[in-house]
């Protein structure tokens, strides 16, 4: 079994508090934006565009995962509605984080003219890495709550100020399993990077890969059942996958989405 006696805050002043999550998403936006600044250099990019990007669809993404969460956790919130703003205690949805995200980076891309494929492509990598490192945060913080397990890597919680259910008890560490899960989807996307694919297929692979291992992870989690026994993450997670999945092979199995006609569909995408 392994101990978690770590203080989720990392400093207070007076009845304000820093937690380590909250550093933990910091830390992910920024290690996020230099691989995305590296990449994007590659593909010929501006980085002015980048990080014009980056400011809308972090906050895009943060409203999105927000309101997921809230969704998904409705009765909680009815009734304790101040809640919704307590962003520095967990729970974002990372769903709705991609939702929001995604939305504001196509207004984006067609306002400047830029390939949504391209720039979609440019972000997969950076985007898996970041939640890697969330996830971080999420294990000090104890707000993703495994099921009771005592296998020898099982976590136990024991600050008070942890957000775990319950202390003392045992439990599948489920953040760690998705982290783990997200840098093998990095190394993947960023093994791909330079292969010759069809635009926005980087993006559509990170959408079915990180998908098929969070419905798994799922059961290793105590979610509200919303269908079929399922929870809400792994609703949506069997939803992408069987709409990505096939959509990644079909727009590399047409002809002129590769070589020289790329850049044509590339135009033709971004003018909608």
């Amino acid at each position: 079994m392994i101990t978690i006696g770590i203080d989720p805050v990392l400093i207070s002043i007076g009845q304000y508090s820093l937690r380590w999550y909250s550093v933990m998403i910091a830390l992910a936006i920024v290690v996020g934006t230099f691989v995305g600044l590296r990449e994007a250099r590659r593909r010929g990019i501006a980085e002015d565009d980048v990080y014009s990007f980056l400011t809308w669809a972090i906050i895009a993404g943060i409203v999105g995962a927000r309101l997921f969460h809230v969704v998904d956790k409705l009765d909680y919130y009815l009734s304790n509605p101040m809640a919704i703003l307590a962003f520095q205690e967990g729970g974002l949805a990372i769903y709705g984080a991609v939702a929001g995200g995604l939305l504001a980076g196509a207004i984006f891309c067609r306002y400047r003219g830029i390939s949504i494929g391209k720039l979609a492509d440019v972000a997969a990598p950076a985007l898996i890495l970041g939640q890697a490192i969330g996830r971080i945060g999420c294990t000090i913080n104890g707000d993703v709550w495994g099921t009771p397990s005592n296998l020898p890597w099982a976590v136990i919680y024991t600050h008070p100020n942890s957000l775990a259910q319950e202390l003392g008890v045992p439990i599948h560490p489920a953040a760690d399993y998705e982290l783990l899960w997200d840098l093998l989807v990095f190394g993947i996307l960023w093994k791909l990077r330079t292969r010759n694919l069809a635009s926005g297929t980087l993006m559509l692979l990170y959408f079915a890969l990180y998908s098929i291992g969070r419905f798994w992870i799922t059961f290793f989690r105590v979610d509200t059942e919303v269908a079929f026994g399922l929870s809400q993450a792994q609703v949506i997670a069997l939803i992408v996958v069987l709409v990505t999945a096939p959509l990644a092979v079909l727009i590399n199995r047409i002809p002129r989405l590769n070589g020289q006609d790329q850049k044509g569909y590339e135009q033709t995408i971004v003018r909608g």
